[in-house]
């Protein structure tokens, strides 16, 4: 269920508590919900994963991200999340991973990845990054 991006990075469709465990097994350090609270009737809320994570030593962020699209304060939140996680693995979920991908390339792109090295990474996982071309190129041509 977990898609490597990254050598550092998964993204995942909504997570469960059993699956904290599996994380843990990986080497999980950060998880990092992208999904707003209540989205979905089903969906687990994002305090009983947190509760779960830090139960196992798994540090645990909140950076909600609606389908209205992303903000450059949420891009600086995954930034600063990703840089807190040190060498230590990340975890990023919402409904189906596409959201979390899309907020880790629009941070790596800030951070002066390439575009298309951040579009090779989210392709491997199964990700296509190219509704936010043009931002992923105002971030980049901005980190130079």
């Amino acid at each position: 269920m977990f898609r490597k991006i990254d050598d550092k990075t998964f993204a995942s469709p909504q997570i469960e508590l059993a699956d904290v465990a599996e994380a843990k097994a990986l080497g999980i350090g950060l998880i990092i919900n992208n999904r707003p609270e209540d989205e979905s009737p089903d969906q687990t809320p994002g305090a009983a994963i947190e509760a779960a994570a830090n139960a196992v030593g798994i540090a645990y962020v909140a950076i909600p991200v609606t389908h209205a699209g992303f903000s450059m304060p949420q891009v600086e939140a995954m930034e600063a999340a990703l840089a807190a996680a040190g060498d230590k693995p990340v975890l990023a979920y919402c409904r189906s991973g596409t959201r979390s991908t899309l907020l880790w390339a629009l941070a790596q792109a800030k951070m002066g990845m390439t575009p298309d090295a951040i579009a090779a990474h989210a392709a491997g996982a199964g990700y296509d990054v190219s509704p936010i071309t043009p931002q992923l190129d105002f971030l980049a041509a901005q980190a130079r």
